[in-house]
This record gives structure tokens, sequence and C-alpha cells, in this order.
């Protein structure tokens, strides 16, 4: 496997910088095509949004305290709420919203949607369990010899998401429906799978000094994603070649949008390193 800290891949594509419009912190989690969720908070508190990138929906469920938007395929979206005696992961398709509730838990919050398909995770007598949710079954998915597991994302029957160990260590994973694949960053202390398209698989991990920085998994290449001029950043959504996911300065929380590059951009990039270390020689 090839770790490229830093390097022209992870920056040269297009990063495009956004915040929700007057508000403090920007969080965007999902993407499908051109729409975008996730939460912001404002002064009004924290609220969800539906950015299609000109307009601004906002997004909270119907008695809700807060709500956090987290997944989106087509018109549906999902996420979780909480209305002050518990939280409630929910189904909205613009129209109406679907409670989603884990029979005999207090919390259940729903990350990731694929056609029909939710996975999330419940908590269970103080320990966290994946969940898969085809619409009318619930079947309980916990990596194998653990006890705390997440499931953030799905595409078709690819589900990723991670588990923290007996230890404390945070393993992120591939689960096709079969197999169990554990996905760890090269010298990371933390890896935390959040999406999943097609063979791309982004999250964030944690350093040993402590700071955060997004990456891109493609089955065989490590490609580290830090937003220019960030303090840390952590890579939530993506869809095609484009992700999302927020970054941290010295103003706060903002939302970011990366486009990556094509193939040939790469090669030529790489080829334009090589010839600069010709030329340095």
């Amino acid at each position: 496997m090839v770790v490229l800290f830093g390097s022209a891949y992870a920056m040269a594509g297009t990063w495009t910088y956004f915040n929700a419009p007057g508000l403090y912190e920007t969080y965007p989690y999902g993407i499908d095509g051109d729409n975008i969720v996730g939460k912001y908070h404002g002064p009004s508190g924290l609220h969800s949004f539906l950015y299609d990138g000109s307009s601004w929906t906002i997004l909270d469920a119907p008695g809700a305290t807060w709500t956090e938007a987290r997944g989106i395929d087509g018109d549906n979206i999902v996420g979780y709420y909480d209305d002050t005696s518990s939280w409630h992961g929910f189904l909205y398709d613009g129209s109406t919203w679907n409670t989603l509730d884990v029979s005999g838990t207090s919390r259940t919050e729903a990350h990731g949607i694929s056609v029909s398909n939710i996975v999330g995770y419940y908590d269970a007598s103080g320990y966290d369990h994946g969940f898969l949710y085809d619409g009318s079954t619930w079947t309980t998915l916990i990596a194998p010899g653990e006890t705390n597991t997440r499931l953030l994302d799905i595409d078709g029957s690819n589900i990723v998401g991670y588990y923290w160990d007996s230890d404390g260590f945070f393993r992120s994973f591939l689960y096709d429906g079969t197999n169990w694949t554990i996905l760890d960053m090269p010298g990371a202390i933390r890896t935390e799978a959040f999406g999943i398209d097609g063979d791309n698989i982004i999250g964030s991990y944690e350093d040993p000094s402590g700071y955060h920085h997004g990456f891109l998994y493609d089955g065989s290449t490590w490609t580290t994603l830090n937003a220019p001029e960030a303090i840390m950043t952590f890579a939530n959504g993506i869809s095609g070649d484009t992700i999302v996911g927020e970054y941290m300065d010295g103003s706060g929380t903002h939302g970011f949008i990366y486009v990556i590059p094509e193939p040939a951009t790469i090669l030529l990039l790489g080829l334009g390193a090589v010839m600069l270390r010709r030329k340095r020689r």
C-alpha cells in the first residue's frame, strides 16, 4: 500500500469552501449528485440542511429539539433527532418524516442510505450495535468478536464504519455482506471510515500528534486529504468524484467540497515532480 501524506494527489483536486449563510459552524455529512446534507450551529441552535449548490433548505424533524441529517440518496434523507426523551432515526422523502426506532432501545441513529437499505447503529445496554434496515426487517451487525460497532454508510451491498476494540483502538472496516475487511490507515492511531461510493472509501484518521486528517482509500492506495490552511480535516461523504466534509481553522468549522482529480492529471503531476527532481540534480 502507498501512503501519500500531503501529496500532489491530495492537493491537486479542487477545494471549495462554504458556510451556511450567516451561521457559526457548518458540517456537511452526505452527498448525492449536487445535493449535500448536514447540520449547522446558529443563533437558534442546531439544525439540519439540504444544500443544492445555490439554495439552502432547513430540515427540522417535527417536535425535535435538534436534527442531524447524515445521508442522502435521491430524494431520501436519513439522520436522527432528539425529542428530549430519546434519539430517533428518521427517513425524510421531501414531504414525509418517518421515525426509525430499533425496538427496545432509547437511541437509534440512521447514517447511510442506498436505495431502500438504511444503516446506522443503536444503543444496546451501553454498547453501540450496527443495524441494516431494508424497510421491513432490522438486522443487527456487529464486527466479529467486538462489542461496539457503528455502521456509517452503504453502497449496494457494501457497508463501511468502525468499531473500537477492547483496548479502545478505533478500527475501520468494509463489510460486503459476508466478509469483514479491516481498514487501518498506515501510521494512524485511529481510523474512521465514514463514506463509500464504488471502490472509493473516505473518512478521517488521527495521527500520533492528535491531529485529524481526511483520507481517500481506493482499495490499494491511501491518500491524505488536508484542506489548505486547515488545522484539522474530516472527509464525511462521497458521490462519484466529489467528497464533502468539514475543516477547522482559527475562525471555526467550515464545509468543503473536494473534487478528486482525473487519473491523467495525477500522472502529469507525478511526471512534473520527476522532472523537477531531475532539474534539481
